[in-house]
């Protein structure tokens, strides 16, 4: 394991993160928002909250593990841009879209928008203890228990127009389905969550968090199956038949990331964190190594997308560290190989494909657009180099 931890440093110091640097805005903010396969960079291109807050949180979270002071600065200019052109000051909350000069163009308010905010917001802060952060990641908090919380249906919505009047969850719908409710926003609620948990123990917020962990497996586990329901109506029944095997895996990690950092051990959710692990391994790992991506009734996606990959080792190398079966070494081991061989873009100021085929071929999709950022990727090798090193 040594001599992964030593390639993944690597990988992200002198491969993943001066990739980002170079695309720092200095002139209107943030960092710029696309780059096409072809490693062109679009300067006049739109920025998301999303994309930024996730920079953000990478940026932070390097500096916290390194304290490298480039790391901060530019964690700094990346906060400065979330309050200054992402945060709506009027109405409360982050806009889905802003143009390339930080002017709003896409007003609508999203829930999986603010939860991230939250994640970003509350690692700056565990970076460099500025109050002003903790305070807005709070009123990010508050904002999403008033406005984007559902007490009859125990659910977090999904989508509002600028003044938070409801809308149909047009931004995290996909197959032909507009889903009220989603896994994916109840997994990064939590995810959020449980990162302000890390400087804000308010039991409140703790309580939150155990509501969450109770969605997860009552409503979107299931408990034959061991896979996660992907969307679902007002009342939690399931739309589509349909199996997100990266999500599945992330989740896996992030349920137990909640669960240590509150100090819950429930038997019935460690066992669900071992369990979903355990599926993914036995039903969607390849011998490539791969993890492939999802299945909607009988038809399987077999592309291999750079976050699934990423998000794969993280939740293999916890459930290690859950299970001591070294099986899970392996796996993550395997999936390593092949990203290296795959999955990393190795031209010059190239950074990671967005997918693959099962030949291994890359797509034409972006290097960077408002869904491809340095999250998943370097989350994974500062998750490998915060676990193995114990920092």
């Amino acid at each position: 394991m040594l001599t992964l931890v030593r390639e993944v440093e690597n990988e992200l110091f002198e491969h993943i993160l001066p990739f980002w640097e170079k695309l720092v805005d200095y002139e209107y903010g943030g960092i710029y928002g696309k780059v096409d396969f072809d490693l062109r960079v679009d300067q006049q291109a739109d920025k998301g909250g999303i994309v930024t807050s996730r920079f953000l949180w990478t940026f932070s979270s390097a500096y916290r593990v390194t304290r490298n002071e480039k790391y901060l600065q530019i964690a700094n200019h990346l906060y400065q841009f979330l309050v200054e052109n992402i945060y709506d000051d009027e109405y409360d909350g982050l806009y889905w879209l802003v143009n390339y000069k930080g002017e709003p163009k896409d007003t609508r308010k999203h829930v999986y928008t603010q939860s991230f905010g939250i994640y970003a917001l509350s690692e700056y802060y565990r970076a460099k203890n500025d109050e002003n952060a903790l305070k807005l990641a709070k009123n990010l908090y508050f904002l999403i228990e008033n406005k984007g919380f559902d007490p009859k249906n125990n659910a977090y919505k999904e989508e509002f127009d600028r003044e938070w009047n409801e809308m149909p969850n047009e931004m995290l719908s996909e197959n032909g389905v507009l889903a009220d409710i989603t896994m994916n926003t109840h997994i990064h609620v939590l995810e959020a969550y449980t990162n302000l948990y890390k400087v804000w123990s308010n039991e409140q917020l703790k309580e939150r968090i155990e509501n969450l962990l109770h969605i997860l497996y009552h409503n979107i586990y299931d408990q034959n199956s061991k896979f996660l329901g992907v969307f679902f109506d007002k009342n939690w029944n399931s739309l589509i038949d349909m199996k997100s095997f990266g999500h599945d895996i992330e989740a896996s990690w992030l349920i137990d990331e909640a669960l240590k950092t509150i100090g819950l051990e429930k038997e019935e959710y460690v066992q669900m964190v071992i369990d979903i692990a355990y599926n993914i391994a036995h039903t969607a790992i390849q011998a490539d190594g791969s993890l492939i991506n999802e299945q909607v009734d009988d038809k399987i996606d077999t592309s291999r997308v750079w976050w699934v990959q990423a998000e794969a080792m993280v939740g293999f190398l916890n459930a290690y560290e859950r299970t001591k079966d070294v099986k899970f070494l392996e796996l993550v081991k395997n999936l390593w190989e092949y990203t290296k061989k795959y999955i990393i873009d190795h031209r010059d100021n190239g950074e990671w494909y967005w997918s693959v085929d099962e030949n291994g071929i890359p797509s034409k999709k972006n290097i960077c657009d408002p869904w491809k950022a340095s999250y998943h990727n370097g989350r994974f090798c500062l998750e490998v180099i915060e676990r193995m090193k114990g920092k």
